[in-house]
């Protein structure tokens, strides 16, 4: 019986021995690898949209600073295809962009991410409520004899689409919607130079429709309302005009009173939108009308000129 006590004793006293030098071994033991938590991918870094335009306005050569256009941004659709643009819940609508040597957002915006391929429609003048991107109203002057008056018209509309998530700038290419007039007079038999500089001279462009609606997505214009005389910006050797893409049926086009007396061009004709209509007139006092020939801002390949009749006078 002794003998079992003593060798239960010396067992546990072996294990008290194990136990101990396992507890105070510590420093001196291999310390297996700590694996790190997952650290979560850190989410790509925002890449704001920046926008550059390349035009031909039709009254200026380029943006001029403070000048302001809306932009619109509808994201593709996940097979990349081309989604619609809608007056609203695009994914921006209608953001305001100033023009100072760059294009600076009233808002910042960025893409959706690095991957989702967007449309661009932008328009100028800008305005702050867009009643529809299909039918938007718009209407040139029927007084332009202010510079103001006559660049007020100039509706320019562009797109760029499919573009990828860049930190680049979206170009986008804006076009002008309307279309441009350009009256030149010229003295011929019984005038001169200084005799027509010094005469009481007024122009008119007759049976033009001021009133359109304008289509942001396809970049069209289409005339609508009443007709009316468009009175054109004299800037000292042409005068000017914004005028809304139309047909007009056969009557006196152009009027040209000179010291009270007309010069009328009967004529049909079509004005075409972003094309610049060139009418030079020759003013004839002894012959029955005028020579007028007619170029296309972009030449259409025709010859479009005619002649006016002078309006006789009682004398």
């Amino acid at each position: 019986m002794k003998q079992v006590v003593k060798k239960a004793s010396f067992i546990a006293s072996v294990c008290m021995a194990v136990l101990c030098c396992m507890s105070c071994g510590g420093s001196d033991d291999p310390v297996s690898p700590v694996t790190p938590p997952t650290t979560p991918d850190k989410p790509s870094a925002k890449m704001p949209i920046s926008i550059s335009t390349n035009i031909t306005r039709a009254t200026e050569t380029a943006f001029e600073s403070g000048d302001k256009v809306g932009l619109f941004v509808v994201n593709r659709n996940t097979d990349g295809s081309q989604a619609a643009l809608l007056t609203t819940g695009n994914y921006v609508d209608n953001m305001l962009y100033t023009y100072t040597n760059v294009w600076t957002p009233a808002t910042e915006i960025y893409w959706k991410d690095n991957k989702t391929h967007a449309d661009f429609y932008l328009y100028y003048p800008y305005r702050k409520q867009v009643e529809s991107v299909t039918v938007m109203p718009f209407s040139t002057k029927a007084n332009q004899s202010t510079e103001a008056d006559y660049k007020a018209g100039d509706l320019l509309v562009g797109s760029t689409l499919d573009a990828a998530p860049s930190t680049e700038a979206v170009r986008i290419e804006a076009k002008h919607i309307m279309s441009r007039v350009d009256i030149r007079l010229k003295p011929g038999a019984g005038f001169t130079e200084s005799s027509l500089a010094a005469a009481n001279v007024k122009v008119s462009l007759n049976n033009i429709k001021t009133s359109a609606t304008v289509d942001l997505a396809t970049a069209t214009a289409t005339a609508t309302g009443q007709a009316s005389t468009i009175t054109p910006y004299n800037d000292g050797s042409a005068y000017h005009a914004i005028i809304v893409p139309q047909q007009v049926a056969q009557c006196n086009l152009i009027t040209v009173n000179v010291n009270g007396r007309d010069f009328n061009l009967p004529k049909a004709f079509t004005f075409q939108s972003g094309k610049r209509h060139t009418f030079t007139v020759t003013l004839d006092k002894t012959s029955s009308g005028v020579n007028v020939t007619i170029g296309a801002w972009e030449n259409d390949g025709n010859d479009n000129g005619g002649s006016a009749i002078k309006v006789k006078s009682e004398e």
